[in-house]
């Protein structure tokens, strides 16, 4: 491939990325929450119950960022604490998946439409390439995640 095509692309990615950070930081002040609290919650919305421990790992904050973040999540009461029921030692983060949805499908409904748009405009075989690159890309991100 082409190099200038190749640098497009990476512009392109890093632009995607950074735009993203701005529209999630938006999205998480208009919730009342910062822009990494909101997408913390995420891991959260998408894993479900966990312990504090699992979050830090999952998140790659430190345990005293995770339980300051636990703290304003359930302040705001959507997360809560709960002792587990196999082992009344271990903490389990449970997220208010009813409130948390409540309060972020509306910020997200214009965007998600959009999207959806979006994605009905490419063919299969565009969207079998999104999905490949999407894919390894991700695996990428991972693997150089946990290399560090």
């Amino acid at each position: 491939m082409e190099t200038e095509v190749i640098t497009q692309i990476r512009r392109l990615s890093q632009a995607y990325a950074y735009t993203s950070i701005q529209m999630h930081e938006a999205i998480g002040r208009k919730a009342g929450l910062s822009g990494t609290d909101h997408k913390y919650l995420g891991f959260l919305l998408q894993q479900g119950a966990m312990t504090a421990g699992e979050l830090a790992t999952l998140s790659g904050l430190t345990t005293g960022a995770v339980t300051g973040l636990i703290d304003r999540l359930e302040k705001k009461k959507l997360v809560k604490r709960q002792l587990a029921e196999d082992d009344r030692r271990k903490v389990m983060i449970v997220p208010d998946t009813k409130k948390i949805m409540a309060l972020l499908q509306p910020l997200y409904k214009e965007f998600r439409k959009e999207s959806e748009k979006l994605f009905a405009s490419f063919s299969n075989k565009e969207l079998k390439v999104l999905e490949k690159y999407f894919t390894a890309a991700i695996d990428i991100m991972n693997e150089t995640t946990h290399k560090l």
